[in-house]
């Protein structure tokens, strides 16, 4: 938790505005992302719990040889996750919509504090509704047959009654939670596709050189200036500028000043050393770039074998094409399996492999921007966010945990929903205990099958990703500090 929190302060304070800071924003993002880690982690705990319970030859521990002992860690468990993915709920329904829509409403200077908290909590009030619509339909979706059709209306409405009773609010949650992870879902195929390629590549092919850009920006300015020049020649006689040479001099005007604050921050650049460094830090950075790009090739090759062991060996569409097994040999799978015996290396390699997807999110979110369709809303850059970008980063992120767990299972689905258990007869499905995150994760059919087909998109979207990366030549080493609609004061906000 102490490890968790501290990563969240650094990260939330190394992109936090320092013109636009506030503490309650401040603090929203940090629990938000907080709740996101700590989510991510309990995967390998649930994984660890159910392996636990086992003898390497299948029998049960003495401990979990009773199924009430079991059952009450199975429930332990599942509270656990109750109590997060309820967390999840109020940050993404009320907390954070509250907090983002608070700050829209103090832009306006008319507004007093009174008026900015009813404005921020009636557009909350949408929110708080969706959220109740969804477990509603969650609690009431029927997950077993109807009563026929000459059962009376109270036994129809009886047995609606004791399907919500009888999950003790698990179809509900899940309801809700599968909801809001096909967002997720998106969110991943954007940024996450995307951030496993740019990360590595950009780690590999490392930043221009601080002194040729100042020469190169130099000479852009020279360029410009003497452009603007000669459109101002033509009006010292007193004839007025025609509209299209007063359009390209604004033009100019505002590209010599991006050019302007671009040589300003080059300058800082190489006067802050970060080019020494960064050729100190070259081989390590290459070595890192190296591992991320074998690691993320590794997770595409293993999601498209477990989607070709759905597509072939499933039960098909209306099941959401749920396997119980391997019927093709998945590396990942394999992998985990195999470090199983020397405890704990396979809980690290999958606590690694979730720290590997949030980072690689953050890395996307960082590049891309945060966009709504064609529009980008906020850019996310250092020293520079603003609070509101800052919370829609959170929110992106917590739902990206979501869908992360599911895409781990796509990545080693028998470890993932068994552990490390053996078993002594055929049939697995009698004799193993399964972990509560897949319960979560096919509770209904339907969001299993768009999570299939989420799986192929993401894969076309990883690889058009990193065609793109490569294609891109290095970046300048100050990528992103410095934009065409940024303004003169936003200077100020940079770290000399």
């Amino acid at each position: 938790m102490a490890v968790i929190l501290a990563f969240c302060w650094v990260y939330i304070r190394k992109f936090q505005s320092r013109q636009e800071s506030e503490v309650v924003s401040t603090i929203t993002a940090i629990c938000a992302l907080a709740i996101a880690l700590i989510t991510s982690a309990l995967l390998p705990v649930d994984i660890f719990l159910v392996s636990f319970m086992k003898y390497p030859n299948g029998t049960y521990k003495e401990w979990a040889a009773n199924n009430e002992t079991r059952g009450q860690i199975e429930d332990t468990v599942l509270y656990g996750y109750y109590t997060l993915y309820s967390i999840i709920l109020f940050c993404v329904f009320l907390w954070i919509p509250f907090v983002y829509f608070y700050y829209e409403e103090r832009d306006d200077d008319n507004v007093n504090k009174c008026s900015q908290v009813k404005n921020a909590l009636k557009y909350t009030v949408g929110f708080i509704i969706v959220c109740v619509v969804l477990l509603l339909i969650g609690a009431f979706v029927p997950l077993q047959a109807p009563p026929g059709q000459n059962s009376t209306q109270w036994e129809k409405v009886q047995y609606l009654f004791e399907e919500l009773g009888s999950g003790h609010g698990l179809p509900a949650l899940s309801f809700s939670i599968s909801s809001l992870t096909l967002i997720g879902m998106l969110a991943v195929i954007t940024y996450t596709a995307y951030g496993m390629s740019v990360l590595p590549l950009n780690l590999i092919k490392g930043t221009r050189s601080v002194l040729y850009e100042r020469l190169e920006n130099t000479e852009d300015i020279e360029d410009v200036e003497h452009q603007i020049e000669k459109l101002k020649a033509k009006c010292k006689d007193g004839r007025p500028l025609s509209s299209r040479d007063r359009h390209n001099l604004q033009e100019l005007e505002g590209k010599l000043q991006v050019l302007r604050r671009r040589g300003r921050h080059l300058e800082i650049a190489e006067r802050n050393c970060c080019t020494k460094v960064g050729s100190a830090l070259r081989p390590f950075k290459i070595l890192l770039g190296v591992f991320f790009i074998l690691v993320a090739l590794l997770f595409t090759v293993a999601l498209f074998i477990s989607n070709l062991d759905k597509a072939f060996h499933s039960a098909g569409i209306s099941t959401g094409f749920i396997i119980f097994g391997t019927n093709l040999t998945n590396p990942l799978n394999e992998l985990l399996l195999a470090l199983q015996p020397v405890f704990p290396l396979d809980y690290i390699l999958i606590t690694i492999i979730t720290m590997y997807f949030v980072l690689t999110s953050m890395a996307g979110i960082r590049n891309m921007g945060i966009w709504f369709f064609w529009i980008r809303l906020y850019k996310i850059r250092p020293k520079r966010t603003r609070p509101q970008a800052l919370l829609f980063l959170c929110m992106i992120l917590l739902l990206i945990v979501l869908h992360t767990s599911y895409m781990i299972y796509s990545l080693a689905p028998q470890y993932v929903m068994y552990g490390s258990q053996k078993y002594l007869n055929t049939s697995c499905l009698d004799e193993c205990t399964v972990t509560r995150s897949y319960l979560f994760l096919h509770k209904f059919w339907f969001f299993s099958t768009i999570y299939y087909f989420g799986n192929w998109a993401f894969i076309g979207a990883f690889l058009i990703g990193l065609v793109v990366s490569c294609c891109r030549g290095k970046k300048s080493v100050i990528e992103g500090e410095v934009e065409a609609d940024d303004s003169d004061m936003s200077d100020d906000e940079y770290v000399h």
